[in-house]
């Protein structure tokens, strides 16, 4: 076996014992010579082949440390970050933070941050305007945001589309409310003679 090296190349397979008397052993996916960090990859602990499991250890508090196997060629280069696109991608989270604090500003209800939560599942373009919701800037929803508070071309898709998501959005959400809440306590039978009452629970 290999022994501890100031550098290890990513794609080896490392193991090492931890401070808890536990063995490590995985595939370097990166390593900082500086802070002696090591984050290994390693199989899926619930035996899943599809996942994987995530070490990031400090050498400085592991001991027993040896590479398995060296990897003999170079890495893939990084793959290039597209600033731009990571840039609008922040701007357009600020600026759907800024109209969510408007909206709540503005009286939006629960029912109402519901609903925005449900369409946002399957739709991007969708924002706030003071408390209505605005879907791809065609359609609008105003309180109490029932299906008679969407505003829009009627025989366009889209507002069809909307419409569905709010008919199905209510009818879940009512489905729910019929529903005992778990735990809650039912009284099935009573004894007058007796005050006992029996419980299920």
């Amino acid at each position: 076996m290999a022994g501890v090296s100031d550098y290890f190349a990513i794609g080896s397979i490392v193991a090492c014992k931890t401070c808890y008397n536990t063995i490590v052993e995985g595939e370097v996916q990166a390593f900082d010579p500086q802070t002696k960090m090591l984050i290994l990859k390693c199989p899926a602990s619930n035996g899943r082949p599809t996942q994987n499991d995530v070490y990031i250890l400090n050498l400085s508090l592991v001991s027993d440390v040896q590479v398995k196997k060296e990897v003999t060629t170079p890495p893939e280069p990084a793959k290039q970050l597209n600033l731009k696109r990571i840039n609008e991608r922040v701007r357009g989270n600020i600026e759907a933070k800024r109209c969510l604090i408007d909206a709540i500003r503005a009286g939006v209800t629960p029912e109402g941050l519901m609903l925005f939560h449900t369409i946002g599942k399957t739709i991007d373009e969708v924002t706030w305007d003071g408390p209505n919701i605005v879907i791809m800037n065609q359609v609008k929803i105003t309180p109490p945001y029932k299906p008679d508070n969407i505003q829009g071309d009627g025989h366009t898709k889209a507002y069809t589309h909307i419409r569905k998501i709010v008919e199905k959005h209510l009818k879940d959400n009512q489905h729910k409310s019929s529903k005992p809440a778990d735990g809650e306590t039912k009284l099935v039978s009573s004894s007058a003679s007796s005050g006992v009452v029996a419980q299920s629970q």
